[in-house]
């Protein structure tokens, strides 16, 4: 077994498939100001399986903080990576 390099911070996002409401702009609009922050290499951003929370999509969570946030969308994405990942 090999253990490989893995980023600290992790941002799990809903894969949508039972409520259909994955949202892919919204993983561009996170991908974009992470990368703007300098924080490509250092966060990752995971599709996971369905939640159960379909009512409250998009539902993401952030890690190692283990935030859990419903109805996410891309006007608050330039504040959650401040407030989450450049502190």
């Amino acid at each position: 077994m090999k253990k490989i390099d893995a980023p600290e911070k992790v941002i799990f996002m809903c894969d949508g498939k039972k409520c259909g409401r994955y949202n892919k702009s919204l993983r561009k609009c996170f991908k974009e100001e992470l990368k703007e922050a300098g924080l490509k290499k250092d966060v990752e951003i995971i599709r996971m399986d369905c939640t159960d929370n379909c009512k409250n999509a998009p539902v993401i969570s952030l890690q190692p903080q283990n935030v859990w946030l419903a109805e996410v969308s891309e006007k608050g994405v330039p504040q959650l990576v401040k407030d989450y990942f450049l502190k």
